[in-house]
């Protein structure tokens, strides 16, 4: 009891990072390029490992495996919130933001900018061995197998899943809840 009552105050001292300043390398890191590497066979894996919550922040979100895999995740009672770019959810007839909202998935839809262009999924962010996807991959069945795309998966750097986070926190302030 000792030793994780050290470990936590450890953690809870580490020096808090701040978007724009130089984060210390650690963890590891994980490139895939498409079409030729599996980088959607990545990201399930990713999200199958995830233990407390997935933050998913997607410009647009078509593929049917990855939206599987989130609603799984909220079966096993992982916490799975999604921020997303409005028009694409609602004008993109093969969107699955409406399916995913169905199955109880907190969505908020991005309204403040021209093109709410993230892609990032966070998982377990708040813990110590957080990771934090990244990259051009969209969340479409066209990102895996018609386009060139790229997909960062940065493992065990929790100060970089804090900045990650906190930017996912600040998009949703400024986000509407989902509607029809």
């Amino acid at each position: 009891m000792r030793r994780i009552a050290a470990l936590l105050l450890a953690f809870a001292l580490l020096p808090q990072a701040q978007a724009g300043a130089p984060l210390p390398a650690q963890g590891t890191v994980e490139v895939l390029f498409t079409p030729w590497d599996d980088a959607e066979g990545a990201l399930l894996r990713v999200i199958q490992q995830a233990r407390r919550s997935i933050h998913v922040q997607a410009y647009t979100f078509s593929s049917r495996n990855i939206a599987w895999a989130l609603g799984e995740a909220k079966k096993r009672g992982v916490l799975v919130e999604m921020l997303t770019d409005r028009e694409q959810a609602t004008r993109n007839g093969h969107s699955l933001v409406h399916a995913l909202h169905d199955t109880g998935i907190p969505i908020w839809f991005e309204v403040r900018y021209a093109a709410a262009h993230n892609k990032i999924l966070l998982v377990d962010a708040e813990d110590r061995d957080a990771v934090v996807v990244t990259g051009s991959y969209n969340f479409t069945f066209s990102a895996q197998a018609r386009n060139a795309e790229n997909l960062v998966i940065l493992r065990g750097n929790a100060p970089l899943a804090r900045l990650y986070l906190d930017n996912w926190r600040r998009h949703r302030q400024d986000a509407v809840p989902y509607s029809r």
